[in-house]
C-alpha cells in the first residue's frame, strides 16, 4: 500500500540502500545451536520477544506517520505488543527480555522525526519491510519449535 499511495518504492532505490534505521532481526546465526535445543528454544524466544519490543516504537512512529491506515496500524501495534508478551512469558527467566527504557524509545523518536514528508514516507517503507521480513523468519521459526516438539 506505501508503494501505491505514496509512490516510494519506485522512486528511491538510493534511500532505500542508505538503510541506517537500526532495526531488529532474526539471522541464521541465531538458530545455529539446534543440538542444544531447549537453549536455542529459549535464546530463539527470547530474541524475538525483544525485537518484538524493540520494534513497538518504530510501529508507533508509523502510527503517527501514516495516518491514513490509522486503524490496520493500530491493530498491528496491539497485535505486536501481545505476541511480545506472549513470547517473553515462555522464556524461562523473562526478566533476560530486553525491552527499551523509556529513555531509548524517546531518543529513537526524536531520531525518527522528519520535517521532511519524503523522508517519512521512506522511513516508514523501510520499517515496514523489515517487520515483514523479521515477522516472515519469526512465523518460520515458531514452527520449526513447535513441529520439533511434537
Amino acid at each position: 500500500q506505501m508503494c501505491e499511495k505514496f509512490t516510494v518504492c519506485e522512486n528511491s532505490m538510493e534511500i532505500l540502500i542508505q538503510n541506517n534505521l537500526n532495526l531488529p532481526k532474526v539471522t541464521e546465526k541465531d538458530g545455529r545451536d539446534f543440538l542444544t535445543f531447549l537453549s536455542f528454544q529459549d535464546k530463539c524466544l527470547r530474541k524475538i520477544s525483544s525485537g518484538l519490543y524493540t520494534f513497538q516504537t518504530y510501529l508507533e512512529y508509523i502510527q503517527e506517520t501514516f495516518t491514513s491506515e490509522k486503524q490496520n496500524v493500530e491493530s498491528l501495534c496491539y497485535s505486536t505488543q501481545h505476541l511480545a508478551h506472549t513470547l517473553r512469558q515462555m522464556v524461562i527467566n523473562p526478566d533476560e527480555v530486553i525491552i527499551p527504557d523509556s529513555a531509548t524509545q524517546e531518543s529513537l523518536r526524536t531520531k525518527l522525526k522528519s520535517n521532511k514528508t519524503w523522508i517519512e514516507k521512506i522511513t516508514t517503507h523501510l520499517i515496514l519491510r523489515d517487520f515483514t521480513s523479521f515477522m516472515e523468519k519469526t512465523v518460520r521459526a515458531i514452527r520449526y519449535l513447535k513441529n520439533t516438539r511434537s
